[in-house]
């Protein structure tokens, strides 16, 4: 919260700020603490309640979305199941003294297995979307292009964009349903899933998990306003940074991609010329003094010596 407060007067915007709680779900209203941060100048968007209103009143796009969460909730079980053994592989490869130098090849072959396993779940998961899009065009539902429009108005008056943690299968649900205009030129604050939300790959991990430890997963797509990096929030509490060979196949597996740690009190700035829609990774530099996982698995600071 501190940290929204000050990011949002650095950028000393004038007018209302747009809030996106959802990720809070039942709690999304809970929001006297983030208004006062943000100077009493918050307007919730109240994507949660709104999403609600949508399946409510509308059956046959309430009907389309459970059957795309109960396909979703399918195809992700056979996705784990099939990367839980996958990475086992991978570690034991990894284990595995070469004394004739094979192992590297064999690592490096065992990792490209589980990327391969990620872009078949991503492909799958775009299929998806496509069949869901094609059921419940979302320019077919008369209140959700109510509810459409009354943001947009609202964003339309509002001098940057906050977007909050929480769950963030939630948050990314609102997100895409109500798909928001949001203009190249807001300035979007962000953080946990909030900031999670915002790049065009969104994978969850947690090496730290109370049943036991989480592989890292592809999990979803995000609105892509900073492509080429995978957000890792909470980085230090939620990753063993410490085991590097660990690391290193995190950061393999996601080699196209810029691995953001995220820990508490940190900021990153994206200014716009960093990362550009349809970029790869390679392009443009990193804001100063980020922290990132390289692909030996060792921290980095950009711009440090």
């Amino acid at each position: 919260m501190t940290t929204a407060g000050s990011t949002l007067r650095a950028l000393a915007v004038e007018g209302p700020v747009a809030t996106i709680t959802a990720g809070w779900e039942e709690r999304e209203d809970d929001d006297a603490e983030l208004d006062a941060v943000l100077d009493g100048r918050s307007r919730n968007l109240r994507l949660y309640h709104r999403m609600f209103d949508v399946l409510e009143k509308d059956p046959a796009f309430a009907a389309a979305a459970l059957a795309f969460r109960d396909r979703h909730d399918e195809l992700l079980g056979f996705y784990r199941l099939r990367l839980q053994g996958a990475m086992e592989g991978v570690y034991a490869v990894q284990r595995r003294t070469s004394v004739h130098g094979t192992g590297d090849a064999a690592l490096a072959d065992a990792v490209e297995a589980v990327r391969h396993l990620d872009g078949w779940y991503s492909h799958q998961l775009k299929e998806l979307y496509r069949d869901f899009d094609e059921r419940a065009p979302l320019g077919q539902s008369e209140v959700l292009g109510w509810h459409r429009g009354e943001l947009a108005g609202v964003l339309g008056e509002c001098a940057a964009l906050v977007i909050t943690g929480g769950h963030v299968g939630t948050l990314l649900r609102t997100l895409r349903m109500f798909a928001l205009p949001i203009p190249d030129s807001l300035p979007v604050i962000a953080w946990s899933a909030g900031a999670m939300a915002l790049t065009s790959r969104v994978v969850l991990f947690h090496d730290f998990a109370p049943h036991g430890s989480h592989e890292a997963e592809v999990y979803d797509r995000g609105l892509g306003r900073v492509p080429g990096v995978v957000a890792l929030p909470h980085a230090r509490r939620r990753l063993r940074l410490d085991d590097r060979a660990r690391s290193a196949v995190l950061a393999r597996r996601f080699a196209e991609h810029r691995l953001l740690l995220l820990d508490d009190g940190t900021s990153a700035v994206f200014d716009g010329e960093a990362a550009r829609p349809g970029e790869t990774a390679a392009y443009g530099p990193l804001p100063h003094g980020v922290r990132v996982l390289t692909a030996n698995g060792t921290v980095q600071e950009v711009g440090a010596a």
